[in-house]
Order: structure tokens, then C-alpha cells, then sequence
């Protein structure tokens, strides 16, 4: 049977972003020394029901807003960057800031519901967060 409740809808795109970083303490073992990743990031946009033009959101301003927040990143060393002075650069916190960054620079009457960002360390290792926004 068929729910009569609005149907949530997600859309998906993707980058990718090269860093530097250490990740500080025994805890983090060879990953204490200075090295680089590549990033496969996956920003998820969610909306209960479709806007008046039958989509969550336009996915090239989607990619858009990806691609700038990811600017401030690319070939970066993050134990330098501002944005992540007295935090370690793991992969969930880069998530966190990434999802802060888009959320902050959806236009105003945006009607989404969520914004879910991924990292794909390897094919075997990821890491995402999923923030609700406010309508």
C-alpha cells in the first residue's frame, strides 16, 4: 500500500578535493606524518516533495555550490588553514566543514530539508555527515 504522505527526494553530485595534512597523537600511527589525500566528495541534497520546477535542486547550481566550497580546499595544507586551527583535519571534520560552508551558501527560500556530505578516502573507507536545515 502507498503511503498518501509527501515523498522525500534526494540529489546527488560530486568533486573531489586534494589536501595535505597530519593528523596529531598516537592514536592516528603513520598518519601523523605530513601526507596528501584526494578526497571523493559526495553532497546529497534532500527536500520533502520537488520545487515548482520538478527538482530538489538545480544540479548545476548544486555542482556550483560543491565546486567553490571545495576551492577553499584544493591543494591546501590543512594544518595551516584557518578553518581548522585547533581542530584535526580527519575526515569526518572535513565533512563537518564542507556541509557548514554549502549549507551557509544556499540561497535564501532554498526548501531543502538536508544536506548530507560524504568523503571517500579509498573504496574501502568513507566518512559523511548529515545536517537538517532550516526552511
Amino acid at each position: 500500500m502507498i503511503s498518501a504522505h509527501t515523498p522525500v527526494f534526494r540529489i546527488s553530485v560530486d568533486d573531489h578535493v586534494m589536501i595535505a595534512h597530519s593528523l596529531p597523537g598516537e592514536f592516528f600511527g603513520p598518519a601523523q606524518r605530513m601526507h596528501g589525500a584526494t578526497l571523493a566528495i559526495t553532497a546529497t541534497f534532500e527536500r520533502e516533495g520537488l520545487d515548482e520546477h520538478g527538482v530538489v535542486i538545480d544540479i548545476g547550481q548544486a555542482t556550483s555550490l560543491l565546486a567553490e566550497v571545495l576551492d577553499g580546499l584544493r591543494y591546501r595544507n590543512l594544518d595551516e588553514h584557518p578553518s581548522f586551527t585547533d581542530k584535526i583535519s580527519t575526515t569526518e571534520v572535513i565533512c563537518q566543514h564542507v556541509a557548514l560552508q554549502v549549507a551557509q551558501a544556499l540561497p535564501e527560500g532554498h526548501g531543502l530539508r538536508a544536506l548530507e556530505i560524504a568523503a571517500d578516502e579509498h573504496p574501502r573507507a568513507r566518512a559523511s555527515v548529515r545536517i537538517e536545515l532550516s526552511q
